[in-house]
């Protein structure tokens, strides 16, 4: 049979996402032996990456004493199950990505893609930092955040009056707040 029952409930999946883009910074950071160590030392034992149309490779690894459990993907028809199986996802800044993951319930690390020319996609994932749905971080910051991180401290995002995200949306589209 494998994998018994308390294997399989001690299995802390840390999920990946890049969507449809290219992000291989992300990609990068995650695959450091500094942020896969404190994902380690944090409890976690794999590494799911959906690493998009980029060109980084990650390492795999087949995990095991002291080191994590490393599998990549490129595309998925629906990253659903892989949210669902996730102990934490950490996702580039898609406003799809984010809000798809608040809604499972998952811890949320959204780190931006500092690349991106008039990246208003920095300024939805502050702003959810502030309201404490998830945390925020680049690619530089992102052992350290994985390291600080408080998961009882998150808020659970709450779907319902989309009133105060879409003032948001048009004050960072520049329409005036009515």
């Amino acid at each position: 049979m494998g994998d018994t029952e308390a294997t399989v409930k001690s299995k802390k999946t840390v999920f990946v996402t890049v969507g449809t883009t290219s992000f291989d910074a992300l990609i990068r950071a995650v695959d450091t032996q500094e942020v896969k160590a404190e994902l380690l030392r944090r409890g976690y034992t794999q590494l799911l990456i959906q690493m998009g149309r980029g060109s980084y490779i990650p390492t795999k690894s087949e995990g095991g004493d002291e080191t994590l459990a490393v599998e990549y993907f490129t595309f998925s028809s629906s990253i659903a199950d892989h949210l669902r199986a996730a102990s934490l996802v950490i996702s580039h800044a898609g406003s799809g990505s984010i809000f798809e993951t608040l809604r499972h319930g998952k811890p949320l690390i959204v780190v931006v893609n500092e690349d991106l020319m008039d990246n208003h996609q920095s300024e939805l994932a502050e702003e959810l930092a502030d309201r404490k749905h998830l945390y925020y971080a680049r690619p530089q910051t992102l052992q350290r955040v994985i390291a600080d991180m408080n998961l009882d401290s998150l808020i659970p995002y709450h779907p319902g009056d989309a009133t105060p995200v879409a003032k948001l949306v048009s004050r960072f589209l520049g329409f005036a707040d009515d």
